[in-house]
């Protein structure tokens, strides 16, 4: 027999099966209590769910490290009807994973387009002040938010504003810049870190908390076929063409680089991997 059917058939099968599993409703996951005076990270999602699909590097940080994870509800998604019932979830899905939760507005924000920066420059300024004012209050360490080629208008929006608002900022103001991709595949990664089978349940879990997108798309069941896949492309976009790929089974791909004097500047030349039992907190010191 081709032992190759019957993986496949497994996979089909559990993929097939897990569309029958519980929707959020879980007990929240166990992670340490967050160190006195350990450093804040924000995560910039576009939308409620990103903050568990690609959570990885921060999930590792409020574990390993105790560091304080926020997510920053940038929108609530675009169907105002929704917007109630996705903060709903979002809290839920939030406290489950284990990472704070700032609103930037009681709905999120609207029109988070590159649109709306190019042709109503009034209601994009008053969206970078928004976003200026809450790194300045949290002065995080770091800042997970969508590179600028992320396909969908609000992902690529939500980068703009970041960057926006971080150039409204004074000088002296210094953080981690780590960018993040789905929809659309960064060309350049420089990171790549593996993601524990226990770290991956969780994730996939929060992600289930948002009912209403994963009835549409079920999105948590694809997010170990796509940490996979991650592992493929970062062995070469990360670790040089024609390298050794890693022995990760699991993984998610950033961009990493500082916020320093008013400019972008690299962190680093080349690009690093971040195996489980190395210490996350060195990538961002």
């Amino acid at each position: 027999m081709n032992p190759y059917a019957n993986l496949v058939a497994e996979y089909a099968r559990h993929f097939r099966e897990g569309k029958g599993h519980p929707l959020g409703g879980f007990a929240p996951a166990v992670n340490p209590p967050v160190a006195p005076g350990a450093p804040t990270v924000l995560v910039f999602s576009p939308h409620p769910d990103d903050e568990c699909i690609i959570g990885a590097l921060p999930l590792r940080l409020r574990r390993e490290c105790a560091w304080n994870v926020v997510n920053v509800a940038v929108t609530q998604g675009s169907n105002r009807a929704r917007q109630a019932e996705r903060l709903t979830e979002l809290k839920e899905a939030c406290h489950y994973i284990g990472f704070g939760l700032v609103q930037t507005a009681p709905a999120g924000l609207e029109k988070v387009t590159p649109k709306c920066r190019a042709e109503d420059p009034a209601h994009w300024q008053g969206m970078v002040r928004t976003i200026a004012d809450i790194l300045a209050v949290q002065r995080p360490r770091a800042i997970f938010f969508p590179h600028e080629h992320d396909w969908n208008g609000t992902h690529i929006g939500t980068h703009f504003l970041v960057m926006d608002a971080l150039a409204s900022l004074p000088a002296d103001f210094t953080t981690a810049l780590v960018e993040t991709e789905y929809w659309g595949q960064m060309t350049r990664p420089n990171l790549m870190v593996e993601v524990s089978a226990e770290n991956l349940t969780d994730q996939v879990t929060g992600t289930s908390f948002h009912v209403g997108e994963v009835r549409r798309n079920p999105f948590h069941l694809l997010l170990p076929a796509w940490m996979q896949d991650n592992v493929r492309r970062g062995s070469e976009l990360v670790g040089g063409q024609g390298g050794a790929a890693p022995d990760f089974g699991f993984a998610t791909l950033y961009r990493q680089r500082v916020w320093r004097g008013g400019k972008v500047e690299e962190s680093f030349a080349g690009g690093r991997t971040l195996a489980i039992g190395e210490n996350p907190a060195t990538l961002l010191g």
